[in-house]
């Protein structure tokens, strides 16, 4: 644990040497839904993941909960671990508070990389936000697991294989009341996301992937994102897995794309 102030208190894990890269958790994640990427990454890089306020054993602390006071925490969290300059990957939520981040301290972001991205909450993704937070303010955990599946391709929701999955995803997300509220402020900061107009303004090597079947970040947030940031470039990974969860649906050509990029620009 790593203690932040306003009472904010993070869960951390570091694992592997060389170059910091840091994983950004989205929506209600727990950080250990970034174990995929791990092998790939760990003998080359220090790999630090962690729990957003709230969530895991996270403390919550006072203050609000919104996509710049998380970067605000992430910058902190830096602060504690010494960490002066880092490569960046962020998922979903962590996408935004990390274009938040490099905007907000452009020096310390060596590479970004944006997994199901987008710049700004359009009304066909509030639609969305709001009917996937509506039972999580309610206390319904089992119905919001249940709708969260809407992450993952049809493909894999028809196979034998994503009864383990449900199994393993039953541990990564809230399952008390303050985890859940938390889970719900993060759902309102994903709708209050907007920094569009503002990307313009990152100047780091860039890469945003992108996933033909993501209903959360449609393939054409992320694309507007790629679009407004000097230089970036954009993969869309298409066909059965290329969804909001291609991180562990297409986990080998995930992995492969960033520890290519990450090999490119080093600190």
């Amino acid at each position: 644990m790593v203690a932040l102030g306003n009472d904010v208190s993070l869960q951390v894990a570091e694992i592997g040497q060389g170059e910091p890269v840091v994983l950004i958790c989205g929506t209600g994640q727990h950080h250990w839904m970034w174990a995929p990427l791990l092998p790939a990454l760990c003998p080359r890089f220090k790999v630090i993941s962690y729990n957003h306020r709230g969530i895991g054993e996270s403390g919550r602390g006072s203050g609000p909960i919104g996509v710049r006071s998380l970067a605000d925490d992430l910058a902190e969290l830096l602060d504690a671990l010494s960490v002066d300059r880092a490569h960046l990957i962020g998922w979903s939520l962590g996408s935004a508070v990390a274009q938040e981040f490099a905007l907000s301290h452009p020096a310390r972001v060596a590479s970004l990389v944006l997994a199901c991205t987008w710049g700004r909450t359009d009304q066909f993704q509030h639609a969305v936000f709001t009917g996937l937070s509506h039972p999580w303010r309610t206390g319904d955990r089992a119905a919001g697991l249940v709708a969260l599946r809407i992450v993952f391709s049809p493909e894999l929701l028809v196979s034998g294989r994503f009864v383990p999955v449900t199994a393993q995803l039953d541990t990564m997300f809230p399952s008390t009341g303050s985890q859940m509220s938390a889970m719900v402020e993060q759902w309102d900061a994903d709708g209050a996301h907007d920094a569009l107009d503002r990307l313009g303004a990152i100047g780091v090597p860039t890469l945003v992937i992108s996933g033909k079947q993501d209903l959360l970040t449609p393939a054409r947030s992320g694309r507007a994102v790629s679009d407004r940031i000097p230089g970036a470039r954009f993969e869309l990974l298409t066909g059965p897995g290329s969804s909001h969860g291609l991180v562990w649906e297409r986990t080998e050509e995930f992995t492969s794309l960033v520890s290519g990029f990450l090999a490119g620009h080093p600190l």
